[in-house]
């Protein structure tokens, strides 16, 4: 009988505290690479649209001299666009901003905070397109990877 109580008693509390749990709804990170380490940054750099290449001076207010921003056209996967803008100096990548990403439920959120700073960093180290899909997120992988070289054919 002592075990039939602390049971229901059990059950009870269990049922009381999941259905007082409030969820927190989920901030998407805007931190960027370029000596700091890996991270995304859900804000363009400029207006300019897919494949624009915008040099220091121009529309491009906040980058400093030298340095261009590149767009990429965005990549339609099946659960939403994947789009990136390059910073490059000197030919060579210093940063990767995600300007459109999947986010229509929690999990696309989730994956892309998991995936984009892995792919970046990746971008960032191997100075090309030619970069490992991130296990668990193929198909935002395989978006970001084509819209990164939609940006390198249009602008290195």
């Amino acid at each position: 009988m002592r075990r039939a109580i602390l049971a229901i008693t059990a059950t009870i509390a269990g049922l009381v505290a999941l259905l007082t749990f409030k969820s927190h709804a989920p901030t998407i990170p805007t931190a960027t690479v370029g000596g700091t380490g890996a991270g995304v940054s859900s804000s363009p750099v400029s207006e300019a649209g897919p494949g624009a290449v915008v040099p220091t001076g121009s529309q491009a207010g906040s980058l400093p001299a030298g340095e261009t921003a590149i767009t990429g056209q965005p990549a339609n996967t099946v659960y939403g666009p994947v789009q990136v803008q390059l910073i490059v100096r000197d030919k060579k990548i210093i940063n990767v901003s995600i300007l459109e990403q999947p986010e229509s439920t929690l999990e696309d959120i989730q994956i892309g905070r998991f995936a984009f700073p892995k792919l970046i960093s990746e971008t960032v180290s191997a100075q090309s397109a030619k970069i490992d899909a991130v296990s668990g997120a193929s198909y935002t992988s395989a978006g970001y990877i084509q819209s990164l070289q939609n940006a390198l054919d249009h602008g290195l």
